[in-house]
């Protein structure tokens, strides 16, 4: 499955164009002999590769998504984590058979079930998905390491902390995640699959150990608090987050402190030919985020 065998002109949607996956899978698909089409709400305000057509989606207009499809011939659905994921990515399923899609490609979780948000909401979207007449994929990745951007400026300050515990878990960079969902969109074979995988970086990590390996790139000692479940919720709203996610991040602190997130796989090499990028590598390319007080 390394070797992709690309279908000419294809038409592909990428819905959730500018999140973190999407936007690296816009980029990646950008210089493939396919007509890609970028999919988001304000397709005037943002800008995309040369040769990318953007169209936009208007959730509170229901038959307008539909015609957003049109054509499509392979989907990759992601919407983010907020209040209304279940409610889009569900109303783009039902777009998608209704256009006659013949693949979608979702962005999930994996841990599943688990009752936190948004692992019950990826449940909800995967279990909807699966009873619907078409090809599908779920891609269900461990946390991003993006996650520890967040932690930028507490490092800095010396403030870093949270209620991970000694737990770990397997990190993965999004452009993995993008590459992968480049393979399957661009295989073949794909439109006939029913299929779920598992990505994950190449090991998993202690907010101890994390904190060992920034010290030696900082060459200082970088430490992590260990705090109590309340304790960094309340430290998350002081920092100005919303209670929404701050929620978010404690039910993935919990997570954490469990290991839910350790599994190791290969998948990432199955797919795309190439071993996930490390934790060490993406810290390294991101140095400068804790190195400076100043809000990433």
């Amino acid at each position: 499955m390394s070797v992709i065998t690309a279908v000419p002109r294809l038409n592909i949607a990428v819905a959730g164009a500018t999140g973190k996956v999407g936007a690296a899978l816009v980029a990646a698909l950008a210089a493939e002999p396919v007509n890609l089409l970028a999919l988001t709400r304000s397709p005037e305000a943002k800008t995309f590769p040369p040769g990318v057509t953007a169209r936009g989606v208007d959730f509170a207009a229901p038959t307008s998504l539909q015609a957003s499809l049109e054509g499509v011939d392979r989907l990759f659905l992601a919407q983010g984590t907020s209040p209304r994921q279940v409610e889009n990515e569900i109303a783009l399923i039902d777009a998608a058979v209704s256009a006659g899609v013949g693949h979608i490609v979702k962005l999930s979780a994996f841990g599943l079930p688990l009752r936190w948000h948004p692992f019950d909401w990826h449940t909800r979207i995967e279990a909807h998905l699966a009873s619907r007449d078409i090809g599908y994929t779920m891609l269900r990745p461990s946390t991003f390491m993006n996650v520890l951007v967040r932690a930028g400026r507490p490092v800095a300050e010396g403030t870093w902390g949270g209620a991970a515990g000694h737990g770990v878990v397997n990190l993965i960079d999004v452009r993995d995640v993008a590459d992968a969902a480049r393979a399957v969109l661009l295989d073949e074979h794909s439109n006939s699959w029913q299929r779920a995988f598992h990505l994950t970086g190449p090991r998993a990590w202690s907010m101890p150990e994390i904190a060992a390996e920034l010290s030696g790139l900082l060459g200082r000692t970088v430490t992590y608090e260990q705090r109590s479940l309340d304790q960094q919720r309340a430290v998350l709203m002081a920092s100005g987050l919303n209670e929404f996610a701050a929620g978010v991040a404690v039910g993935l602190d919990e997570a954490f402190s469990q290991s839910a997130l350790r599994e190791d796989t290969s998948t990432v090499q199955l797919l795309t030919g190439h071993a996930p990028r490390s934790l060490t590598d993406w810290l390294r390319d991101n140095l400068s985020l804790f190195k400076s007080a100043t809000p990433a």
